[in-house]
Order: C-alpha cells, then structure tokens, then sequence
C-alpha cells in the first residue's frame, strides 16, 4: 500500500504531530510505502501549515499524477474557476413566522443531556471583575444558572460557550456585502450526501447566519484569498487577492494578515468591490463557523448547587492596526449584563475534561496553576474539602497580591481550617521574578516526599508557552537533589508519573 501522512499540529504542545509521526512509522512497520516524508504542518511557523504544505502538497501530487494518470476524458480545473459552492440560499418573499433570530438550536428544558447540537441556554447569574482596576488585564468570575439542565460535572471537566458576533460587527458585514439583515432562505445542499449545518434554523435569517454562526472576525487563511479572488470582478482587486494566495505572497500574506490579526471582515472592507459581488451561496465556503470555547469549570456542584462558575481572562491587545484585537468568546462575555437589560442567556454544554483526581481520601494532589490555570483547582479543592479529602497543595501565580489574586480570602479561610496548604509566587512584587517553579524548588523536600513517599498526584494547567517545560525542570531538579536519581532516571521517574496519570496537565496555547 502507498501512503503519504500529513500532520497538522502546533509546535507550542509538548506532543507536536504525535497522531502523524506515529501513523507514519506504524504504516512503514506493517509494510506500506511512504511516497514522501511525513509533512508536519506548525500552526506557530509565522507562514502557518502552509510553509510545510506547500512544497509537500507539489511533490505529492507529482507521486500521484503518475502512479495513476488522469483519464484523457477529464482536464484539470484551470486557476480562477471557483468550484461549485457546497449549498444554494433560497431567499423567500417574505419573512415567515418561525424566521426570527430567536429561534435556535438550544432549549432551555433539554430532554436529554446538553450537546454541542442542544445546548443549554444557560442564564448568567454574575459577571464580576476580579482583577483590580489598575490591572492590565480584565478577567471575569462568571455564574450560570443550570438548574433544570441535566447538565452534572465533576473536578476537571469543561465547559463549551457558543459565542456570537458583536451586532456592530454584523451591521458592518451585512452592509459590505449588500446583505438584508432581516431577509429569510432556506438552505440546500448540492450533494446528496452533504448534510445542512445543524446549528442553522431552517429557514433561517441572514442576522442569525452572520451574528450566530460565521466566523467574521476569524483570521482568515490563505484558501479564502483563493476563493476571493475566483468571486472578484474587478480587475486590480483580483490581482492583488491572486498575489496574496499564491506560493510565491505567503510571507506578504503573514505581513497583511496573520502577524497583524487581520480579521475577515477587515479584509473584506480592503477590498469593497470584491465583497459586494460576492454570490451569498458562497459564504459558507468562504468563511468558516464560529467554533465553541472551551473553559475549565472553576467551581463543585458540591459547594454550588445549580451553578456552573468559569474564570474568563477577556483577551484584548494591540498590533500595528488601528483597532485593538479582541477575542469573540471573551469579549462577548465581558459584554453581556444580567439584570440591566432582562434575562441574558448563553448556549453552553459540559464534556469530561483532561483532569481526573484521585478517589481515595488519603491521597494527597499537588496543584500549581499560575493565573488563569488555577480555575480547575478550585473547582478540585471545593470537591475534595466537600468530601474531607485532605492533602490538598496549591501553587498559585500571579503578578501582584492585591491586582490578581483570585479567590484570596476563600482560600485564606481554606487554610485556616486546615484543609489546605497555599504557597504563593508574586512575580512582580520583587526585584528578582518569582515563578511557580521557583516555589517547587524551594519546597523540593516537601513535594519528593509528597510523590515518593505517599503516592501523591501532580497537576498542572495554565498557558503552554514556558510554564510547563518550567515547571518539569524544575520537577527533574528535585528528582536529582532530593531522591538522588541520576539526569536519565529522572526523567524516566518523570515519564512513569506522566504515563500512570500521576502527572497530569491541561495547557492553551
């Protein structure tokens, strides 16, 4: 058997393209043959995948053409012809009854368990700062309602949000392209085989595609260029889209959209006669759906009955364009008030998460999550106190005491009552940068003797930047000095804690 592998992966993540390497070596092993390397597409290559792509994807179809050659019936699709869009919009006259941009997908009384095709309609409760006001960063504590959902999640699990696009945005999109907001279609596939997406009404309204689920201000990838420039009429708009699609205009495609966050809709204004004849069949070609967020649940039903809590840090931050990027989930959270202007609901679901914690009472968790990272420990800490589990020890991180500290009296009276042990790393607050790993150093005999000595389990969660690779050499240090392994047994004391899920890690990128 002939193969090709290609792996697309994010080279920030301690296993890079591990599914592509091991299928490629495990095919070599049952006797196929590799027409080419494995290609390992790197989401944080400043060309994204394509750098790797491009020339992989040239040569595997050099391997191809002539392994099975075209019949001489058919001739390849010449540059320029867009292919057939996947569906047709059938407008409709008038706007029916049940074409509103209420109706939707999720109910608030699901018969069964909330899913990514029904989610729950989740009142918000609370949307509470807790960052201080000087702070750079504005994070949310966030509760939602769930009683009555069905919806039941243990100390490590996760919540799905379904955002929406900011109504300033939708204006913007419908006017650029000539869209009526409020005109109804149905939508049809031109398949038989192709299904309709099922997070769209039938029939639906354009306010309710372009604000529920297109994802305008995603940035946008080269195969949207490709298509663009196949919808254009006009000449000068064309060539520029062709340039920046082409192999050859991926560095000054990275220079005019993926380093700066070039957003789709943005590219769209730069380009105003192109978007206005943009066929509406093509939308769902051109622009991709607006994926769920995931967030660790930072609260116990044990603690909080009926409630589901997150901690959101609200992403916001500058590039060389005029206005700030913004991410969709976080800011239209931070946007939503409940209580000002009615009942404010948002469409959620709950998964099994990364983390699983020990049940037996006696044995003791190491937590250390920095920032954010420490949402799933508090959630952990609720569960195990609600159950007298002891042994609880937690490294928060953050920047200042009295900007970042997150749930700081709870787990001041936590620790009175004996239920936890906090250490804490304020990394600003000295001249010398104090981290988390530094703190696991500092208390190397303690945290050998807890995982050595009395089976303790280990976890981590936060950014996957620096912290975790940190951390973990920090964990190998005190292998070395407190139990006396040499650099290799270390590391494999390490790999047995990680492969008996001893040591766990939930990290973002």
């Amino acid at each position: 058997m002939d193969f090709a592998v290609l792996g697309l992966g994010d080279s920030s993540y301690a296993k890079f393209n591990f599914v592509a390497k091991k299928l490629h070596r495990r095919l070599l092993q049952l006797g196929g043959t590799a027409l080419l390397p494995v290609c390992l597409g790197d989401e944080q290559h400043e060309l994204g995948p394509d750098a790797a792509m491009d020339p992989w994807l040239h040569d595997l179809w050099e391997k191809v053409r002539v392994l099975h050659p075209m019949p001489l019936s058919l001739s390849v699709i010449p540059p320029g012809v867009p292919l057939p869009s996947k569906f047709t919009m059938q407008f409709l006259p008038e706007t029916p009854r049940t074409c509103s941009e209420e109706q939707c997908v999720a109910r608030t009384d699901p018969q069964s368990p909330p899913s990514e095709l029904q989610p729950f309609l989740a009142p918000m409760v609370t949307n509470q700062r807790v960052t201080g006001p000087s702070h750079f960063q504005d994070v949310r504590l966030i509760e939602f309602d769930i009683a009555g959902s069905g919806i039941s999640f243990a100390a490590g699990d996760v919540v799905l949000i379904q955002p929406q696009n900011a109504a300033s945005h939708v204006q913007q999109f419908c006017q650029v392209l000539g869209l009526d907001p409020e005109q109804c279609f149905t939508l049809q596939p031109r398949e038989p085989d192709v299904p309709c997406p099922t997070r769209l009404p039938q029939p639906c309204s354009v306010r309710h595609l372009v604000s529920q689920y297109l994802d305008i201000v995603s940035v946008p990838r080269r195969s949207f260029f490709e298509l663009l420039a196949c919808l254009s009429p006009s000449e000068l708009e064309r060539d520029k889209l062709l340039e920046l699609s082409s192999a050859a205009g991926q560095e000054e495609l990275s220079q005019y959209c993926s380093r700066p966050r070039r957003t789709a809709l943005e590219v769209l204004c730069d380009f105003p006669c192109t978007a206005a004849a943009i066929p509406p069949d093509y939308l769902l070609d051109l622009i991709p759906p607006i994926r769920p967020r995931a967030f660790s649940i930072a609260s116990s039903l044990l603690a909080h009955p009926s409630r589901l809590q997150i901690l959101v840090a609200v992403v916001q931050y500058q590039t060389r364009l005029r206005e700030p990027r913004r991410g969709l989930c976080s800011s239209w959270l931070a946007s939503l008030h409940p209580g000002q202007a009615g009942p404010v609901q948002v469409p959620l679901w709950v998964r099994p998460g990364g983390l699983t914690f020990p049940e037996t009472a006696d044995t003791p968790v190491i937590m250390v999550g920095p920032g954010t990272g420490v949402a799933p420990f508090r959630a952990a800490i609720q569960e195990r106190v609600a159950q007298s589990k002891a042994g609880n020890f937690l490294f928060f991180g953050c920047r200042w005491r009295d900007q970042d500290f997150y749930w700081e009296a709870e787990w001041k009276e936590l620790e009175k009552k004996g239920c936890l042990t906090l250490v804490t790393a304020f990394s600003r607050e000295q001249k010398q940068k104090v981290y988390v790993q530094h703190r696991l150093r500092e208390l190397g005999p303690l945290v050998w003797e807890l995982l050595d000595r009395r089976g303790a389990y280990f976890y981590l969660a936060g950014n996957a930047k620096y912290m975790p690779a940190d951390v973990s050499e920090a964990l190998t240090s005190i292998f070395q000095e407190e139990g006396g392994l040499s650099g290799p047994d270390a590391a494999a004391y390490l790999a047995r804690l990680q492969r008996t899920l001893r040591f766990q890690t939930e990290t973002w990128a």
